[in-house]
């Protein structure tokens, strides 16, 4: 079915899809913070992950074409790594220990102003007038969903380790669309790669600061999920539409997770949603629907 449909509506559907994925993972870290430690849970889940993926790779065709990969494509991929993984879900998993969820998906929301001015100035990726539009309603939107109640007290820690996941989520957006914009290599490659050098960085460094703790079976089956569906899949497949995708589509697409988030916490978490709230949801989707129809009709001209 998607087949008929243009490649850049595949991507997007494609990176929509990815991002539910990605919701539901909030829903689960949540849950297993409460006996998880933050640094070895986002350690776990990523190295998991990596090994899933090991053995679409160990394809001679595959290995052959990684030895001869010139030493700045190494770089950058390792660059992605430490970003992307180590710092910025390592960031995010500690933020979640410390802030409430809808704190820090206020601050992530805020990524596509940064990823706007970094793929103008890095990629030559300069948004029109529309989508700098549908941008600033899509921020209106989270400000008026989330009432500026960024800082309750007491929670300094957990404002600058989100901070922190901001920059490194906006910066690993804009290399990740480097990376796979260059096509030279393949997705799962990628994930793959830069997957393996971020996780292993953060479990040791995780398990160094905060210690391997002893998991539970229902432990395991959030980790194992979290790691197979919402991480080797869910990245492999996001690499898949940064190919098509600006790095300011993808980083707007990827911020309708704060739309699916509160949706998934009424169902699942029991939380409610007011008027307000509603309303600022709806401000953000339509900022995001601007942004894609625009992206859209300019292709086709």
């Amino acid at each position: 079915m998607l087949k008929n449909l243009s490649p850049h509506l595949q991507a997007v559907l494609q990176a929509l899809f990815v991002t539910f994925l990605w919701s539901t993972s909030w829903v689960l870290i949540k849950i297993g913070l409460q006996d998880i430690p933050a640094l070895p849970f986002a350690g776990l889940r990523y190295t998991l992950a990596f090994l899933s993926l090991l053995p679409f790779a160990l394809r001679r065709d595959r290995l052959s074409s990684l030895r001869r990969l010139p030493p700045g494509v190494w770089f950058r991929l390792v660059l992605l790594g430490l970003l992307f993984y180590a710092v910025t879900q390592g960031a995010q998993f500690l933020s979640l220990f410390y802030l409430p969820a809808v704190t820090v998906n206020l601050l992530l929301g805020f990524t596509p102003i940064i990823v706007a001015a970094l793929g103008l100035a890095l990629l030559g990726e300069p948004p029109t007038l529309v989508q700098w539009g549908g941008t600033g309603l899509y921020v209106v939107g989270v400000l008026v969903y989330f009432q500026l109640d960024l800082a309750p007290a007491g929670q300094t820690v957990g404002l600058i380790v989100a901070a922190v996941a901001v920059l490194a989520n906006a910066l690993s957006s804009v290399l990740g669309r480097h990376v796979n914009r260059a096509q030279e290599l393949e997705p799962t490659t990628v994930t793959l790669l830069s997957m393996g050098i971020g996780a292993i960085v953060l479990l040791v460094v995780g398990a160094l600061i905060q210690g391997l703790p002893r998991l539970s079976p229902t432990n395991w089956a959030i980790i194992v999920w979290l790691a197979v569906v919402n991480s080797a899949l869910a990245f492999t497949l996001w690499n898949h539409t940064l190919r098509t995708l600006s790095a300011m589509e993808s980083s707007l697409i990827n911020n309708t997770m704060l739309i699916q988030i509160p949706i998934l916490a009424v169902v699942f978490l029991g939380e409610r949603l007011t008027w307000r709230e509603v309303g600022g949801l709806a401000l953000a989707a339509a900022g995001i629907l601007i942004v894609q129809l625009s992206r859209r009709n300019h292709v086709e001209r």
